[in-house]
C-alpha cells in the first residue's frame, strides 16, 4: 500500500500535467502522472513519418512572458527560433517581423477594400491600442517562475514598477471582452472586411485577444526538432527528479473521501493531493465524495451543473502533405507560419447560420448538399499553413517539404458524417478540395507535387488527445464560460470544492493556450508545495 501512496497524483499528461509533475517532483514530492493514451504532451507534440516531422496540434509556442521563464526555472535548454508569421489574402502577402509591419497590414486591407480606408484606419488605431495593452501584460517575465523573496533586483526594479501598469491594462482588457465580430461591426460596414480580420479566430473570440494578434505573432517561438521537444524536455525533467509516469492508464473512478483513484484494471493509487489536468466534465462525472462535508458536496454539485452549460470550443481539420519541392520554394512565398485566405469575400454566414441549418436538419440534406456546402466553406475560409522545414531544415528529407494546413471546424459536423457512414469518404473530399484550392491560388500545381497526404479530423484529435469534442483551446466563447476567465483571478482557476484536489490545463481557465496551461500547471503545483 505504501508504495502506491503519493504526495501528488496528476491525471492527464498534456502540457499542464507535465508542468505540474516537473515542479512537484523537483520540489521533492513523491509524484505519479497518469496518462490514458500512450503518448505524452497532448496537443504539444510531434511525430515522424517518412522522414518528415509534423506537429500534432500547436504550430508555435507563444512566449507571453511565461514560456521562457518556465524553461529557465527548470533549467531546460531548447534551441528556439522565432516563429515568424505571414498573412496573405488572394495574391497579396505580407511578412510580420516587427510592430512597424502593422502599416503593411493596413495597406494590405486598404488595397483590397479601397472604399473602406477610413474604417480600416480606425480599426488599425484600435488594434494599436490593444496591442499596447498586451505588451504590458507580457512585458515582464512572469513572477510565477521567479524567486521573489530572494531576487530583490527583480522585485524592486521589474515587478513593483510593472504592477500599476498591469492593473491599469488589465482593467481595460476586461472591458474588451465583447466578441471581436461585434466590436468590428461597430466601426466597419463591409462584412467581407470584417471576415478578413476575424475569421481565422474562434467564433466570438474576445476583442482584446483577437485584435492583439500582431503582438501574439511576434511572441511566437518554435523549438528545433519540432513542437514535441517541449513536452519531451519536461518528461526528462520529471524522470530526472524521480517522478513516476504511467501511460495507457485510464482513470475510471475518484474516491475523494478516501483519496484514491482507480484505473480501468481496478488498480488503486492513493494520494494526499490530486491535480486533474484532463477533461473537466469527466472529473465531475467520475468523482464520488463519500462522507465529505455537506458544503463541499453542495458546491461540487453547483459546479457540476454549471459545467453542463459549457460547450467545448471549435476543433480543427489538419491536412498533412509530403511535398516533392524544397523548402526554399515555400520560403519565397511566406514565413513558416502562414495565414492564407484565397478570397477576400470571406465566409459570411457559411460557417454560422448555414452550418447551423445543415446540422439541425441533417436528415433532410443528402450527400451532394453537404459537399456543396463544403465547397463554399473551403473556398472562402482562412488556412493556417505551417511549414516546419522553414524553421528547421532537418524536419524534412532533402529537397522535400512537409506542409500542415489547418482550418477551424465544428466537431458536430464530423460526428454526424461518421454516424451517416461516410467518414472516410468525407475526409478525402475535404483533403482533395483543400489541395485543389491551394494549387489554384498560392501554391500553383501543388497537387502535382504531393507524394502523400493524410489528415486529422476533430474525431482524430479527440481520440489522440482525449480532448472532448476535439477542442483545441477548451471552452467555446459562444456559450456560458463555466470557469475563471479573468487574469486577476487565474489563481482561483485551479481550485475545486474539494480542498486537496486541483485543476490545471485548458479546461481550467479561458481563453486557453500553451502559456495558460503552463501557468495553471505551475499554480496547482505551488498550492501543493506551499501546503
Amino acid at each position: 500500500m505504501d508504495s502506491k501512496r503519493y504526495d501528488a497524483i496528476i491525471v492527464g499528461g498534456g502540457i499542464a500535467g507535465l508542468t505540474s509533475a516537473a515542479f512537484l517532483s523537483r520540489g521533492g514530492k513523491h509524484v505519479l502522472l497518469l496518462e490514458k493514451t500512450n503518448e505524452l504532451g497532448g496537443l504539444v507534440n510531434s511525430f515522424e513519418r517518412d522522414g518528415f516531422v509534423f506537429d500534432v496540434g500547436v504550430r508555435a509556442i507563444l512566449n507571453a512572458g511565461v514560456m521562457l521563464p518556465m524553461l529557465q526555472d527548470l533549467d531546460i535548454h531548447l534551441d528556439l527560433v522565432p516563429g515568424l508569421v505571414s498573412i496573405g489574402i488572394e495574391d497579396k502577402i505580407i511578412n510580420i517581423e516587427g510592430h512597424d509591419d502593422i502599416a503593411d497590414y493596413r495597406n494590405l486591407l486598404a488595397g483590397l477594400f479601397p472604399d473602406s480606408i477610413g474604417e480600416i484606419d480606425k480599426f488599425i488605431e484600435s488594434m494599436k491600442q490593444i496591442m499596447k495593452l498586451l505588451d504590458v501584460l507580457y512585458g515582464i517575465e512572469n513572477p510565477l517562475f521567479k524567486d521573489i523573496k530572494n531576487d530583490k533586483e527583480y522585485l524592486f526594479k521589474t515587478l513593483l514598477p510593472w504592477l500599476p501598469k498591469y492593473l491599469l491594462a488589465n482593467g481595460k482588457i476586461n472591458r474588451l471582452s465583447l466578441p471581436s465580430e461585434a466590436f468590428l461591426k461597430e466601426m466597419i460596414k463591409d462584412p467581407s472586411l470584417i471576415d478578413m480580420i476575424s475569421q481565422h479566430f474562434f467564433k466570438n473570440t474576445p476583442t482584446f485577444f483577437a485584435l492583439s494578434y500582431f503582438t501574439l505573432y511576434l511572441n511566437y517561438l518554435y523549438p528545433k526538432g519540432g513542437i514535441g521537444m517541449l513536452s519531451s524536455a519536461l518528461v526528462e525533467k520529471i524522470n530526472e527528479f524521480d517522478g513516476e509516469i504511467l501511460t495507457n492508464t485510464l482513470v475510471k473512478e475518484i474516491d475523494a473521501a478516501q483519496q484514491f483513484v482507480v484505473d480501468e484494471l481496478g488498480q488503486k493509487y492513493y494520494y494526499d493531493n490530486l491535480i486533474w489536468a484532463g477533461d473537466m466534465k469527466t472529473f465531475y462525472e467520475i468523482a464520488s465524495l463519500g462522507n465529505l462535508p455537506l458544503d463541499v458536496k453542495s458546491n461540487f454539485q453547483k459546479t457540476k451543473e454549471s459545467l453542463k452549460r459549457g460547450k467545448p470550443g471549435e476543433s480543427v481539420f489538419s491536412l498533412y502533405l509530403e511535398v516533392n519541392r524544397p523548402a526554399s520554394y515555400f520560403g519565397h512565398i511566406s514565413h513558416g507560419h502562414f495565414f492564407y485566405t484565397p478570397s477576400k469575400k470571406g465566409l459570411g454566414n457559411i460557417h454560422r447560420s448555414e452550418l447551423t441549418e445543415l446540422l439541425d436538419n441533417w436528415e433532410s440534406f443528402d450527400k451532394e448538399a453537404v459537399l456543396g456546402w463544403l465547397d463554399s466553406f473551403l473556398k472562402y475560409n482562412t488556412f493556417e499553413v505551417s511549414i516546419p522545414a522553414l524553421r528547421d531544415p532537418d524536419l524534412a528529407p532533402e529537397g522535400k517539404t512537409g506542409l500542415m494546413v489547418s482550418i477551424l471546424v465544428e466537431y458536430e459536423l464530423f460526428d454526424k458524417v461518421k454516424k451517416s457512414g461516410w467518414e472516410d469518404e468525407f475526409k478525402i473530399e475535404v483533403e482533395n478540395r483543400m489541395i485543389h484550392i491551394l494549387s489554384e491560388t498560392v501554391y500553383p500545381r501543388l497537387k502535382d507535387r504531393v507524394e502523400k497526404q493524410f489528415s486529422f479530423t476533430p474525431l482524430s484529435f479527440e481520440k489522440r488527445t482525449s480532448s472532448a469534442g476535439g477542442a483545441i483551446v477548451g471552452w467555446s466563447f459562444e456559450a456560458e464560460i463555466p470557469v475563471v476567465h479573468k487574469m486577476l483571478d487565474v489563481n482561483k482557476s485551479v481550485l475545486t470544492p474539494i480542498p486537496n484536489v486541483y485543476l490545471a490545463g485548458k479546461w481550467a481557465y479561458n481563453p486557453a493556450g500553451v502559456p495558460t496551461c503552463v501557468m495553471t500547471g505551475k499554480i496547482a503545483a505551488d498550492k501543493i508545495l506551499k501546503g
